[in-house]
């Protein structure tokens, strides 16, 4: 229901009665806060104030006596959007063979719109005298049991409900009861938004001591379930470990079993900001350095709570003493995957010259961009493409028509060393990509040649070149662009194939063999499957990326995403025509920079709308 209430008023067996569910809202829509609403007289529709508004509730509302089957299908279709603790009301459409065993935690089905029910037919099986309830829509996702989110092209989502009757508690009538269900929770995307939101858990990098987001889905407000309020469940979520796909490249400092105490399920800070967090005896040994490491994974995590100010974290063990504390600021300083998160960041472009120049855009004008210091400054190679490391002490050209990628100082006038990567294809296009660096200080490239594509990883970026495993990249494949996420551990790809290009995340992994560095990308999964076809991507933060594409049929757009591949009703950017390049800060007080072709480079600052730097540029990046 909640947002999906267009489905409520639609003409008789295709739409769904509103007599299972009733609705309350906060803040703007009840001058006097949230009420409960009565459970009988007539219910009339209300508005939410935006589609998945969080502040909208549904309660939902028991079956009457002697219901209808369509009253108990629809009853239960809504009860599944409420917050109703252990989902006790919806359990009471259920059989009770069914009541004991549906597990409304075990998955969620994400689909367009609310599910769509048909008419009951009547001929699929009139032995039972039961009746079927075919249920349609547009599935976009699923959430499994670990919270993870995973996007899917929309496609066809047909399953049923049947019903029958059981004998009903007095034992001298019958009640039409559900006995047969999809398994976990069916909801429209509205209300997914309005129920759940998305948070990073936080892991280290295999044998890093910088931390890396794992995105996951928990509930807006108390968990129906475990009755845990929303740090509650983050913490639990962030204990049951990383979520399977990032899970090869990650490690948790909380040893294997570590659980919060029995019975916690409310955690609130002190008036000092301090957060106590209790857990059971696997944690009771730990060392002190492994301690800080905990209470690090907890900051990261929290911090992206808006509902709770978390400054510092206390770990208890299970005796109630203090294991260790630590403190945000600390926690920034020694386990972040960037050097410095809380400085400034100012952008660079290649000008119509093909000079590095750097931008200070930090302003409510932006000043006029000036040569960046170093032989790229200088223009001694005229660039097609740069990036520049996350220390801001080299930048990465690619030259020479895409054949060569070189490396150059931004601390001194050193003269260019040769080339670390070079491409012997015969058309520029189909030599290297623009380059990336990842916050160990590799670069990374691609080469596009149609006779053998293929990665490439420059440790230091001065290194021996390292020919990354892309087991993935073959029947036509084609790296158009690549992005590393300051962690090194995940590489946003935009691919073609068939025509089609995708953005695509993969996994990196790494091991070592005799002293050699073997570099993996794995396991590739669509973050943007509604983009029919994408043209540019930018890293926007730990989790988060800037996205230029448009969707079947529609114009361009700029667009936040999740790596997951979720995304919000507040994603879209303001409009931009032409964009073929983006480039975004990994922080938000910056703006988001791009090359929009005619009109140059622009920038769009947090609150207002694009405006531009300079008519004549291009390859627009933040360091990264």
């Amino acid at each position: 229901m909640g947002a999906d209430l267009r489905g409520a008023w639609e003409a008789p067996g295709r739409g769904r009665s509103v007599r299972g569910v009733v609705l309350a809202a906060c803040g703007s829509l009840l001058v006097a806060g949230c009420a409960t609403m009565p459970d009988s007289g007539d219910v009339r529709a209300v508005k939410a104030s935006k589609p998945g508004d969080s502040q909208v509730r549904v309660y939902a509302v028991a079956p009457r006596e002697n219901a209808d089957p369509d009253e108990i299908v629809d009853g239960f279709l809504e009860a599944m959007t409420s917050d109703d603790p252990g989902f006790a009301t919806a359990r009471k459409y259920l059989t009770k063979q069914a009541a004991r065993t549906w597990k409304p935690e075990e998955s969620i089905t994400v689909l367009t719109n609310a599910p769509d029910r048909d008419q009951a037919d009547h001929l699929a099986d009139p032995e039972s005298k039961g009746r079927t309830y075919p249920l349609s829509g547009r599935r976009i996702a699923t959430v499994d049991a670990s919270h993870a989110y995973q996007p899917q092209a929309p496609a066809e989502f047909n399953q049923s409900v049947h019903v029958v009757q059981q004998v009903s508690a007095d034992g001298k009538t019958k009640e039409w009861r559900i006995d047969n269900l999809p398994k976990g929770l069916v909801l429209g995307e509205a209300d997914f938004l309005r129920n759940y939101r998305s948070v990073n858990k936080y892991y280290f990098a295999s044998g890093e001591n910088w931390v890396v987001a794992d995105p996951v889905y928990i509930r807006q407000r108390q968990d129906p379930v475990t009755r845990m309020d929303p740090v509650t469940q983050t913490v639990r979520a962030l204990l049951e470990g990383p979520t399977g796909w990032l899970g090869r490249a990650v490690d948790s400092r909380f040893p294997s079993g570590t659980q919060l105490r029995t019975g916690v399920t409310s955690l609130t800070t002190d008036d000092q900001s301090t957060l106590k967090v209790p857990l059971n005896a696997k944690a009771d040994h730990v060392s002190s350095p492994a301690c800080k490491g905990m209470a690090a994974q907890l900051l990261f995590t929290l911090g992206d709570l808006t509902s709770v100010r978390v400054e510092q974290v206390e770990i208890l063990g299970s005796d109630g003493n203090s294991l260790c504390r630590l403190g945000k600021g600390q926690a920034l300083e020694e386990y972040s995957p960037v050097r410095d998160p809380r400085r400034g960041e100012n952008p660079y472009f290649v000008d119509d010259h093909g000079k590095l120049m750097m931008m200070s855009v930090g302003a409510k004008q932006a000043d006029r961009p000036t040569e960046a210091p170093g032989p790229f400054g200088k223009g001694v190679a005229p660039l097609r493409y740069v990036a520049v490391d996350r220390d801001e002490s080299q930048a990465a050209g690619v030259v020479q028509e895409g054949r060569e990628l070189r490396v150059g100082s931004l601390d001194s006038e050193e003269e260019l060393p040769a080339p670390v990567v070079t491409s012997s294809a015969l058309r520029p296009e189909d030599r290297l990509s623009a380059p990336s660096w990842d916050g160990r200080g590799d670069l990374w490239v691609a080469d596009r040649n149609p006779v053998k594509p293929r990665l490439w990883m420059v440790p230091g970026g001065r290194g021996e070149r390292v020919e990354v495993s892309t087991p993935w990249l073959k029947d036509g494949a084609r790296v158009e662009s690549l992005r590393v996420s300051a962690d090194g551990v995940r590489i946003a790809l935009l691919v073609t194939k068939d025509k089609k290009t995708t953005l695509q995340i993969g996994r990196v992994e790494r091991s070592y063999t005799d002293g050699h560095e073997a570099v993996s990308v794995m396991d590739l999964q669509n973050a943007a499957p509604r983009l029919e076809s994408v043209t540019a991507v930018s890293w926007a933060g730990p989790s988060r990326l800037v996205v230029v594409g448009t969707e079947a049929g529609g114009v361009q757009q700029v667009r936040y995403v999740q790596t997951d591949g979720s995304t919000s009703t507040t994603s879209v950017l303001p409009g931009l025509n032409g964009v073929t390049a983006v480039a975004a800060p990994h922080g938000e007080q910056a703006p988001v920079v791009a090359d929009s072709g005619p009109d140059g480079i622009v920038r769009l600052v947090p609150g207002a709308n694009w405006q531009p730097v300079v008519k004549e540029g291009s390859s627009p990046v933040y360091p990264g």
